[in-house]
């Protein structure tokens, strides 16, 4: 079955072909990005216009690059949250045209299960129906899950305050760094000292002890900063990247931390991340380190599929059952465990 991915959660206009949920056969993807720059973070307004404009441009490209006509599209599927609302209407609405008019079915897909499920896609010797512990971070969600296969998830913890990606976002403005800020301390913090700086995270007394809570986290990066501020002279690039790994240092332990324990504790040997904040080399190379040592089968998607795309969408979108177009609805505040 082949079935076009539509991905428009945020400012990625993303389509793509994908085969039996897995091979992918083309791939669109343009950002507004740049557009938002300048404001430091996304401006809705900006996105979902965006999305209108690129969306025909990016269906004409994938369908020509992969020598396809409309009538080899069996079915649709998109993203129907969670993300920003006027972004995910764009997305949803041409879903909804586009099945209406070539007749065919359409899927609403959850953007954070679907990110889970790109860490599958490369990996045909996990069944797809085999319990495992998911970690997704992307840019305003962070949580741990445990998944039935892929369409039973059960909220193990979540962020208490500021999401990962939030996280790095808000320490890289303290810093003078551009957006996003994922991307921006990556690339200053090898020229630093990850243990110049010690940043702890507070334990959690109530709640889930796996949940996560980093604002406290960037409040000490921003009392050191003020403090270094007050000497003699101005805070140097080499104290900049010393903050940066400290900081990056500091994230990338608390996530594998927790996420290997969450499979610890549920006694699951498997565990499949999926997010942008994955590109992270880092955090990458850590999940590798740890759950090697400890015997964790790890999934991590190729780099391509950590950021918003529409691959992860139309192969989670073949898995699920589909509905008349018509049907189709936005949910900007969809939760992990929501189908």
């Amino acid at each position: 079955m082949l079935v076009l991915g539509i991905e428009t959660s945020c400012d990625e206009t993303a389509l793509a072909l994908v085969a039996e949920g897995r091979k992918v056969l083309g791939t669109q993807i343009a950002s507004s990005l740049a557009s938002h720059q300048r404001y430091g973070g996304v401006v809705p307004e900006i996105a979902s216009r965006a999305h209108v404009e690129l969306l025909t441009l990016l269906l004409e490209r994938v369908l020509f690059d992969c020598g396809l006509k409309p009538q080899a599209v069996e079915r649709i599927a998109v993203t129907r949250g969670p993300g920003l609302s006027g972004s995910l209407l764009a997305g949803v609405c041409a879903a909804r045209a586009l099945g209406l008019a070539w007749g065919k079915p359409a899927v609403g897909v959850n953007h954070l299960q679907a990110h889970l499920y790109a860490a599958l896609m490369e990996r045909a010797d996990w069944p797809l129906s085999a319990p495992m512990i998911g970690l997704v971070i992307s840019g305003g969600h962070t949580a741990l899950v445990r998944m039935e296969g892929i369409r039973r998830f059960s909220l193990i913890a979540q962020t208490r305050d500021d999401a990962v990606g939030e996280a790095f976002d808000k320490v890289a403005k303290l810093l003078g760094l551009g957006f996003p800020g994922g991307p921006e301390i990556e690339r200053i913090s090898p020229s630093g000292n990850p243990k110049a700086y010690r940043f702890s995270v507070p334990r959690m007394k109530s709640g889930s002890s796996l949940d996560f809570s980093l604002s406290g986290m960037k409040t000490a990066v921003l009392t050191q900063l003020r403090g270094l501020e007050k000497g003699p002279s101005p805070v140097s690039d080499q104290v900049k990247a010393d903050l940066a790994a400290s900081f990056q240092r500091s994230i990338v332990e608390e996530v594998v931390m927790k996420s290997v324990e969450a499979a610890r504790s549920h006694r699951i040997g498997r565990l499949a991340v999926g997010g942008g904040v994955v590109a992270n080399r880092l955090l990458r190379d850590r999940l590798s380190e740890v759950c090697g040592d400890l015997k964790i089968d790890l999934a991590v998607p190729s780099i391509g599929l950590c950021t918003d795309n529409g691959a992860m969408v139309g192969g989670l979108g073949y898995h699920l059952n589909p509905d008349a177009p018509s049907s189709l609805t936005a949910v900007p505040d969809l939760r992990v465990e929501m189908n």
